[in-house]
């Protein structure tokens, strides 16, 4: 069996807590952004110098391993974007199926200590990036390429739950 590929537009946590991991967007403000980010990444330390990290738990859901690929790839992207809305006016994000990217780069056989690593780095950066925005760059837009819309302060809440989530996936089974 595969995964099935997650289709949900999952930018309603900007509005409301998700019900799964209770993720509450109004609880992190940006001023928290950077730290929260670091202490995510710091979470992950474990879970992939587990002996198991690339054993899948059901065939229909991703490995610890495969979560950690995953969120490091969203660390990256987010980032990448975030650096977009502040040096260009209003840019249009490129999509990214994250499924695809599961298959193509291989997730199920990534080295996990070469992708603790890599994780802590994209997360580093993204942390360093919103380190570095000004009060007055909080509002500068973007868009997705499905068309949602977003300003720096709600592409980070959003940048947020994502590797939230996934460490709650991890932990709650």
């Amino acid at each position: 069996m595969t995964i099935t590929p997650d289709t949900k537009d999952w930018t309603w946590v900007l509005e409301r807590p998700c019900d799964e991991c209770g993720f509450d967007a109004r609880l992190y403000p940006t001023s928290m952004f950077a730290a929260t980010i670091r202490e995510n990444a710091a979470a992950w330390i474990p879970i992939l110098k587990h002996e198991n990290a690339a054993t899948r738990s059901s065939a229909d859901k991703w490995s610890n391993l495969e979560y950690a690929c995953h969120v490091r790839d969203v660390y990256r992207i987010f980032n990448e974007r975030l650096n977009l809305m502040l040096s260009e006016e209003n840019p249009m994000f490129q999509n990214w199926d994250q499924d695809e990217t599961a298959i193509v780069e291989r997730y199920d056989l990534q080295d996990p200590l070469l992708v603790c690593a890599e994780l802590l780095a994209a997360a580093n950066d993204f942390a360093d990036s919103f380190d570095s925005i000004e009060q007055f760059q909080l509002s500068r837009p973007g868009t997705r390429s499905n068309g949602s819309e977003f300003t720096v302060a709600t592409l980070g809440s959003y940048g947020l739950h994502d590797p939230i989530h996934h460490l709650w996936d991890v932990s709650s089974s």
